[in-house]
């Protein structure tokens, strides 16, 4: 298991925000992502799944048992707390530059315009 120390790839966080409050599987956290994005954010099966192997190596995701009748083809994924740690981290780090970004456009507002 290898830690992460840096700031994660925007997909990275996105799969830890879909597995914070329950374990799920990976149709249920690409459909979670493209829900809280409102579609503007697709994930391809092939690029979760590489994304998932590379969380669970860096400690941050770890494979969670399947609910009573689930199917058992899924593989279900859970929060580590270093994930849940990571995702803190990264969600701080985010809103100190968003905090700066606005700051410096002269922007207080969500959408960006003067």
């Amino acid at each position: 298991m290898q830690e992460n120390t840096g700031p994660l790839t925007v997909l990275a966080l996105h799969v830890l925000i879909a597995l914070a409050t329950e374990p799920r599987h990976g149709y249920a956290v690409i459909r979670d992502i493209e829900d809280r994005t409102g579609g503007e954010l697709r994930v391809r099966s092939g690029t979760l799944y590489v994304a998932l192997q590379r969380l669970a190596h860096e400690g941050l995701i770890e494979e969670a048992p399947a609910e009573a009748g689930a199917d058992p083809r899924r593989r279900y994924y859970r929060l580590t707390d270093s994930g849940r740690a990571a995702a803190e981290a990264e969600v701080s780090r985010l809103g100190r530059l968003v905090g700066d970004a606005r700051r410096r456009f002269g922007f207080a507002g969500t959408g960006g315009r003067r």
